[in-house]
C-alpha cells in the first residue's frame, strides 16, 4: 500500500536528545555516571512521558535523593539545554514533505511541560498536521495502544504510514502493526528512505 502519511519521533530525530552529554559537561563523565547508576533518572523521566508534573516530579524525585538534589533539579531546570540542538536536515525533510503535500505527524514520548518548552524554542515543532504527544494521551511508545490511537484519530491504517524512530523497540512495536517503519541514524539515512519510497526526489531531501 503507498504511504499517505509520514510520522516523526522528535527526540533524535528532530532533536537531539542527550542528558549524558550534558552532565558530562557540567561534572564529567565519571560523576555523570554515578549519578544515572545511582538513581532511577529514566523512570522519573516516563513519569513525566506520561502525564506527570515536570518540575513537581523531577523536585520531588530530587527531594528522595538529597544525595543528589541539585544535579536531578538540572533536569528541570535545564531541561532545553539537554534537548538540543535541532537536527537542520530533519527539519528540511519535514518541511519538504510538507511543501510536496504530504501529511506529517509527530509521535513522541514527551511530557506536557517540557513539549511546551521545546515548542518555544524550536518553532517546527508546531508545523506537524497532527502531533501525538505521550503526555496527553497518558500512552508511551512501544506500547501498541498509543500506535493504535494515531491509527484511529488519522483515520489510517498501518501500512499507509512511515515512522521514523531512533529506538529498535519502537521500531519493532510499529511493524508488528503494519507500519513502514526507518530505524533513525542520522538524517541521511532518513532522506534515502524517504526517496526510496517515492515521497521526496534526491534533490528536495537537500537543504
Amino acid at each position: 500500500m503507498t504511504v499517505e502519511a509520514v510520522v516523526f519521533d522528535i527526540g533524535n530525530v528532530m532533536i537531539e536528545w542527550a542528558p549524558e552529554r550534558f552532565y558530562d559537561g557540567l561534572f564529567g563523565e565519571k560523576r555523570r555516571r554515578e549519578i544515572f547508576a545511582s538513581v532511577d533518572l529514566s523512570g522519573m523521566n516516563e513519569r513525566v512521558d506520561l502525564g506527570a508534573p515536570f518540575r513537581q516530579t523531577v523536585y520531588a524525585f530530587a527531594e528522595e535523593n538529597p544525595r543528589f538534589r541539585d544535579e536531578i533539579r538540572l533536569w528541570h531546570d535545564r531541561w532545553i539545554d539537554m534537548a538540543s540542538p535541532a537536527i537542520p536536515r530533519s527539519v528540511h525533510l519535514l518541511r519538504a514533505l510538507r511543501a510536496k503535500g504530504v501529511p506529517v505527524f509527530a509521535l513522541s514520548n514527551f511530557g506536557r511541560e517540557s513539549f511546551e518548552l521545546a515548542c518555544t524554542a524550536y518553532d517546527f515543532l508546531t508545523e506537524f498536521d497532527r502531533t501525538y504527544v505521550s503526555a496527553h494521551y497518558r500512552m508511551i511508545k512501544p506500547d501498541p495502544s498509543f500506535y493504535a490511537m494515531l491509527e484511529t484519530d488519522s483515520g489510517l491504517s498501518g501500512a499507509s504510514l512511515l515512522f521514523a524512530d531512533d529506538r529498535s523497540d519502537n521500531i519493532a512495536a510499529a511493524c508488528a502493526r503494519g507500519w513502514h517503519t526507518h530505524l533513525f541514524e542520522g538524517p541521511e539515512g532518513w532522506a534515502r528512505s524517504l526517496v526510496a519510497h517515492g515521497l521526496l526526489t534526491e534533490e528536495e531531501t537537500r537543504p
